[in-house]
């Protein structure tokens, strides 16, 4: 039995596959799936570090306790304001939300665990499987008049950045992540790879849009934040919220009025335009799956045009 051990634990090494064994609970598990992703291991320490499932053994995970986890996410409230606003108003959490923290947790185990068969104890698995039609479709829409209202009342330090969700559709947290090295002044290139996908893509900008980027990155070091608040840090979720939300009441906006409904607007115009939803899907960083599932009523529109064309 030793020597069987021994052998079976050379082979491990050989294989590479030692720092597997030095695993043992879910938090261990979700700790090494994070640790070389900020926003993932942010998740683990809100929705799994501090819950009873943490500190189970992976060889003892049973579908009865994801269960109880999964039941608890579902139970939790979504704040909605800055952090430091005492009095965020609270909602339920929304399908959607419930599959992406569950996603987390199913690629951290497995990485480590093997599926089990279905209907088993060892189907771990079965608890963490995604709400089915969770995604729902933007609605709120602004066109460029709209944009342009919002702008006017934007605070002056917040224009660039809401320019630009304005102007691309980026996700915020790509234009936020940004850095002045990023945009090649000479090419008009911009490089996003602070995504979603975590995927690097280049866009070649337009000229209006490339000279708002350029003014951007006057004198200004390659690791600077592109667009920088006036203290010189990086904008983030609680710090664009209020200024967008302040600009959309004092411009009649409509309720909803989000930074991600500047995306939505931006890929809407692309889809109404007869761009090739791949292509739109690509400059998006999203898939063309996405794209047709919550934009392809639009192209339909494009369709019958193209077909009256046609007519004789």
């Amino acid at each position: 039995m030793a020597k069987q051990a021994a052998e079976s634990f050379a082979a491990m090494i050989e294989g590479g596959d030692l720092s597997a064994r030095a695993i043992e609970t879910v938090r261990e598990a979700c700790k090494r799936y994070g640790r070389a992703d900020v926003a993932v291991e942010a998740r683990f320490r809100r929705h799994v570090y501090d819950d009873p499932v943490a500190s189970v053994k992976l060889a003892k995970l049973r579908r009865g306790q994801l269960r109880a986890w999964r039941e608890r996410l579902e139970q939790k409230p979504v704040f909605v304001g800055p952090s430091f606003n005492a009095e965020r108003s609270a909602r339920d959490r929304s399908p959607a939300t419930v599959n992406r923290d569950m996603a987390m947790l199913r690629a951290a185990l497995n990485r480590v665990l093997a599926p089990g068969a279905p209907g088993t104890e060892a189907a771990w698995q079965e608890a963490l499987k995604p709400i089915r039609n969770a995604h729902r479709r933007r609605t709120v829409y602004l066109d460029r008049d709209q944009r342009r209202q919002l702008l006017d009342c934007i605070e002056p330090e917040a224009v660039p950045f809401v320019r630009t969700l304005c102007v691309l559709p980026l996700r915020p947290g790509a234009v936020a992540g940004l850095e002045v090295a990023d945009f090649d002044c000479r090419t008009s290139e911009l490089s996003v790879g602070r995504d979603k996908s975590g995927k690097s893509r280049r866009l070649q900008l337009p000229h209006a849009v490339a000279q708002l980027f350029l003014a951007q990155t006057a004198a200004r070091p390659p690791r600077a934040p592109l667009f920088a608040r006036l203290n010189g840090k990086p904008w983030n979720k609680d710090s664009w919220k209020r200024p967008i939300a302040r600009a959309a009441t004092q411009a009649g906006m409509p309720t909803g009025t989000t930074a991600y409904a500047l995306r939505h607007s931006t890929i809407t115009d692309l889809v109404n335009s007869g761009l090739p939803l791949l292509t739109v899907a690509q400059i998006s960083d999203t898939s063309a799956e996405m794209i047709e599932r919550h934009y392809g009523h639009l192209s339909g529109k494009i369709t019958v045009q193209a077909l009256d064309s046609l007519s004789l």
